[in-house]
């Protein structure tokens, strides 16, 4: 089962080296993973998106504890949450017809066409993995150059915070 594990951590040299290796060293993979400072300058919130068994993330996040650089933890697909990633994706278009296309599924999609050139468009999106993903299938007919996504964020819905 997929799970979206945040982590309150010292905003330390090797923190996030640590929490890698960890999952390295145990043979567990991290699918996506983001890390900024929080308002708080000593402290950084990472995020990551794993995959287990409840036993296998039961152990992945007790072993998480035991690191000293991780100062809280919050598994939030045991809580109502919200999750957001963010993706560039630079398309080649090559005439009026495939413009107006990439336009009208970017409007679908809620996302922006944030630069322009004369053979390609880079459209902004943000939403669930789920509809990025639908976006990437509905571009099949078109030429991507590139797709850049930023990994899952997400945070706790009501009163549930990941904080000190």
């Amino acid at each position: 089962m997929r799970h979206i594990i945040s982590i309150l951590m010292e905003n330390e040299s090797g923190a996030l080296s640590r929490v890698a290796g960890l999952f390295s060293a145990r043979g567990y993979n991290i699918e996506s993973l983001t890390v900024a400072p929080t308002e708080d300058p000593t402290l950084s919130r990472l995020t990551l998106v794993t995959r287990g068994s409840d036993q296998v993330i039961e152990q992945i996040t007790k072993q998480l504890n035991k690191l000293v650089d991780v100062v809280k933890l919050l598994d939030l697909t045991e809580h109502r949450h919200i999750e957001r990633e963010m993706m560039l994706i630079k398309l080649k278009v090559q005439d009026a017809d495939q413009r107006a296309e990439v336009m009208r599924l970017a409007e679908i999609f809620r996302g922006h066409i944030i630069d322009v050139s004369a053979a390609t468009y880079v459209v902004e999106l943000t939403g669930d993995s789920d509809k990025l993903d639908a976006f990437v299938e509905s571009m099949c007919h078109f030429e991507v150059i590139e797709v850049v996504r930023s990994g899952v964020m997400g945070i706790a819905r009501g009163d549930v915070a990941l904080k000190l």
